[in-house]
């Protein structure tokens, strides 16, 4: 698709005119017209403010014509997964897992490599390939060339250690030491809990990435205990394989 038509596509589906899409970025109706003519595009400021309007990133608007990837993990970069500034812009160069708010959730390479690799042995690789071509592959790309100057020198790897304190203090009976934290997008850890006014309620907003884990239960069985926290709370729950019958232990403001 071409710019035009990404635009005619991207308003008429948010059912506005070309008058109401023009106040809202603040240009002519003529304007919007030669932009879905093909006469003309939009400038950068405006590619801005159309992004956020339409929530989807500039490459997109311009037609893909990058192929985009995750400038710290790898992973090819589609509109949904893609990464937030802290003033809730899109930032085209991250996903979601290395990039949240503003923040980077990774610093240390390893750590990366160990979350990566069972994602990788789901498509075919054997772990063996999978580390191997992260290895090869991380130190090429941007942020790990770059990781002194854009790294926080070591706050967000203190909160996540806070984090673990509070959380392994709670005393959860059955659920094992918490040893890590990863970066998980709410979308796909935003379980429906059934709760005890017989209502059932989801607690995550599938934008927002949290940090959490899964632990096996110290018990066995076939529960497992997931952990879910950010700066204002931590949820401790336990599923079934694929998240199936959740049950909340927990959720606490912090």
């Amino acid at each position: 698709m071409t710019t035009k038509d990404v635009i005619f596509e991207l308003r008429t589906k948010k059912g506005m005119s070309q008058d109401e899409l023009a106040e809202k970025v603040f240009v002519t109706r003529q304007a919007v017209s030669r932009w879905e003519n093909g006469d003309t595009v939009p400038n950068t400021e405006t590619l801005k403010l159309l992004s956020n309007l339409f929530d989807v990133s500039i490459n997109t608007l311009l037609g893909s014509p990058q192929k985009l990837i995750c400038q710290c993990c790898g992973m090819p970069l589609e509109d949904e997964i893609i990464g937030r500034n802290g003033d809730g812009t899109l930032n085209e160069d991250y996903c979601k897992w290395c990039y949240a708010d503003g923040t980077y959730t990774y610093s240390d390479m390893d750590e990366l490599i160990n979350v990566c690799v069972p994602h990788m042995e789901q498509q075919g690789f054997t772990e063996e390939q999978a580390r191997a071509y992260m290895k090869e592959m991380l130190p090429k790309l941007d942020y790990w060339k770059r990781y002194e100057e854009l790294s926080d020198n070591g706050e967000f790897d203190a909160f996540k250690a806070q984090l673990i304190d509070e959380i392994n203090a709670l005393g959860i009976e059955g659920m094992p030491k918490l040893e890590s934290l990863n970066a998980l997008v709410g979308k796909f850890v935003n379980l429906e809990y059934p709760l005890p006014s017989g209502v059932s309620a989801k607690f995550l907003d599938d934008g927002t990435t949290y940090l959490g884990n899964q632990l096996e239960c110290e018990f066995g069985g076939e529960r497992c205990f997931g952990v879910l926290a950010n700066m204002d709370f931590i949820l401790i729950c336990t599923y079934e394989a694929e998240g199936k019958n959740p049950e909340l232990l927990l959720y606490k403001k912090r």
